[in-house]
């Protein structure tokens, strides 16, 4: 089963939001902690080297959203909160076009071949050209989104915050198709993308379940329980799904906040394997490990094999890290304070660091197709970097 690739919260809400977080950590007998003072770097092995840079609208804008570009091979499209939207040469970073859309931007950018999708803070979904942004057609949600809408060419998917998870004729814009999920009473401010395959839909909810629907009719074919609700507080039953399912060929890979890190046949929704976690983003898989930014900041890794932990960094507790990006030996995370850490693949140990944005780092940063690293910052810089060695 082939998976294709592909409101108003704003710095005041945003506190109390990473209030929540630290109150409920990686277990309901987590206290709150103050995040950990940016770690010094003793032996710093590796520096950062800018292949390109530039900037995109006023990023988010204040807003706590998550506007990851889309990486589609040598292009990348990256729309900013005030609604800006470019498309960029992944190689050399010159720009193709801009356009100015007028209108804010809460939800994107999602694409697929023909197409770009974005969500605007009026919980419009638009369908814009890839050769130079012109909107083709826009269809009115429910409410409003957070997670990128995704699309496999015949279908765009878009999930609200409500819990709804709609399918639209990618041509026409034609309503295909709704599924009503769940929402408790509390959740996180959070979005994992839908995953949208030729037959099935895969969509994570704020309940702490991954539900498999029909791209056809959206008919439940599957469901996953990733986190179950313990404890006698609201906050104490808190569980979530913020991070989109990583594919790993017919099997997908996801972790869960006050939940577990799993393994799941695609086809079936049967667990291959579990061990208990507790996360706000999907794992990463690297040189046969697997690496995790726990809700409580500390970066760990797991033997591929048998899951067994092989180390912990704790020197970026309660910083919020992004999820790990494997690059070569090392792994890369961004932190609220807009700051990236280089961590050792083997042993977890800090190996390099910089500023990169005051504004703080939120979206997960990405792989570029050449192999260099594309980084978006909350407050609107985009970049490809690489990592080089010192002498």
């Amino acid at each position: 089963m082939r998976l294709a690739r592909g409101s108003f919260f704003r710095h005041g809400v945003f506190l109390v939001l990473a209030a929540v977080l630290a109150l409920a950590g990686c277990s309901t007998t987590d206290t709150f902690e103050q995040p950990a003072p940016v770690p010094e770097v003793k032996d710093r092995s590796v520096d950062f080297k800018t292949v390109w840079k530039m900037s995109v609208g006023d990023g988010h804008d204040g807003d706590f959203l998550y506007l990851a570009p889309l990486n589609a091979g040598d292009t990348v499209y990256a729309a900013s909160a005030d609604g800006e939207l470019v498309s960029v040469d992944a190689e050399s970073g010159k720009l193709h076009w801009k356009r100015d859309l007028k209108e804010r931007i809460f939800a994107g950018v999602g694409g697929d071949r023909q197409q770009l999708y974005l969500v605007t803070r009026e919980a419009d979904l638009v369908a814009l050209s890839r050769e130079g942004g012109e909107e083709l057609w826009r269809r009115s949600l429910p409410t409003e989104a957070l997670a990128a809408p995704q699309s496999n060419g015949g279908i765009v998917v878009a999930q609200t915050t409500d819990g709804r998870v709609l399918a639209f004729d990618a041509d026409s814009g034609e309503k295909r198709w709704q599924y009503d999920g769940v929402v408790p009473a509390l959740s996180l401010r959070a979005a994992a993308a839908p995953l949208v395959g030729g037959d099935v839909v895969i969509a994570s909810f704020s309940n702490g379940k991954i539900m498999a629907l029909s791209a056809e009719a959206g008919q439940p074919l599957w469901q996953y329980e990733v986190g179950q609700p313990q404890g006698r507080t609201e906050l104490e039953r808190l569980v979530d799904v913020a991070g989109q399912p990583l594919v790993l060929d017919t099997a997908i890979m996801v972790s869960g906040y006050q939940g577990k890190l799993a393994l799941i046949d695609i086809r079936t929704g049967q667990e291959i394997w579990s061990r208990k976690a507790s996360s706000l983003h999907a794992p990463m898989i690297g040189g046969g490990n697997i690496y995790l930014s726990a809700a409580n900041g500390d970066i760990i890794a797991y033997r591929g094999s048998d899951r067994r932990e092989l180390w912990r960094q704790d020197k970026l507790s309660w910083r919020q890290p992004t999820q790990p990006a494997a690059v070569e030996d090392y792994l890369v995370v961004g932190d609220y304070e807009g700051y990236l850490h280089v961590l050792s693949a083997d042993d977890g140990s800090l190996a390099g660091q910089t500023r990169y944005d005051g504004d703080g780092l939120r979206v997960s940063l990405q792989r570029l197709a050449n192999g260099n690293l594309m980084v978006f910052g909350n407050g609107g810089k985009l970049s490809a970097l690489t990592l080089r060695e010192r002498d």
